[in-house]
């Protein structure tokens, strides 16, 4: 019979060989920015390069404006996230709070939306912006930000006000709090392991994000960063430590922005 400790021992393993599936190719990333720029990948398996250098660093600067790319990437998810966050909330809230089949309805709704494909939209959106003057601009990047981004985010706070009990609600409707009040100063409160995890998400999705720059930016100076990538490649299709290294720079928003708010992601969370 296999004991508690074993199952432990076991459940570990299994984490620690899911971890490495996924770290390991950030791990041959980042040793792979420093091989020398120029230097075909290798033919096996290699962990260290034969010489170390940071001459692909500073190439990748010079060759392209990546600073201007990174600010307009900056840009970007600095507005849409807490735009998407604020939005996404008051939408879920407002979801979680309605009952009987007008509920039943709006999660019908919004189910149905999540099941549209993006690549429909995309004609009508670019028609929609072109008609606005609002090309080669970042707000046609921002906007989506104003309808939560994705109803699935509508969802995860709904699911989040849903699990506080009915009569916190209740008690503050008797002491005169308004719907707004309620959300303010209760609800969004104790939701806030949700607003973490969606503004993680919407993070990730705004400053990775390719097909939109690609559709609506035109001039190098509103170039994001994955466009910058792009343009990289196209200079330099063959370099692929000069590649890997501008990946290393794209990666590192991303993981300081996650290092910034797991700590209270997870006292949150264990809070509740």
């Amino acid at each position: 019979m296999i004991t508690i400790g074993a199952r432990r021992r076991w459940r570990t393993a299994g984490a620690l060989v899911i971890a490495a599936i996924f770290v390991l190719p950030l791990v041959f990333m980042v040793l792979g920015s420093f091989r020398p720029p120029g230097l075909d990948p290798p033919d096996g398996f290699e962990l260290l390069p034969p010489e170390l250098t940071w001459r692909n660093y500073q190439i990748i600067f010079q060759i392209l404006p990546l600073w201007r790319n990174i600010g307009n990437s900056l840009f970007v998810v600095a507005i849409a996230v807490p735009v998407t966050v604020l939005v996404a909330s008051l939408a879920g809230f407002a979801l979680a709070n309605t009952s009987g089949r007008t509920q039943k309805t709006l999660i019908a709704i919004t189910v149905v939306a999540m099941l549209v494909p993006v690549t429909a939209l995309w004609v009508p959106r670019f028609v929609l912006f072109k008609w606005l003057h609002l090309t080669d601009t970042p707000w046609p990047l921002i906007a989506p930000s104003l309808m939560a981004t994705t109803p699935f985010y509508v969802l995860i706070f709904a699911l989040a006000y849903y699990r506080i009990p009915r009569h916190v609600y209740e008690a503050a409707q008797l002491d005169g709090l308004s719907p707004l009040q309620i959300w303010r100063k209760i609800a969004f409160p104790l939701a806030k392991p949700a607003a973490f995890a969606i503004a993680i998400l919407a993070f990730v999705a705004y400053w990775s994000n390719f097909v939109d720059p690609l559709l609506y930016l035109t001039t190098n100076e509103q170039f994001t960063l994955p466009l910058g990538l792009r343009s990289l490649q196209t200079l330099e299709p063959q370099n692929f430590p000069l590649l890997l290294a501008a990946s290393v720079v794209a990666t590192i928003p991303p993981v300081l922005a996650f290092l910034a708010v797991q700590r209270a992601f997870f006292v949150k969370t264990l809070e509740v």
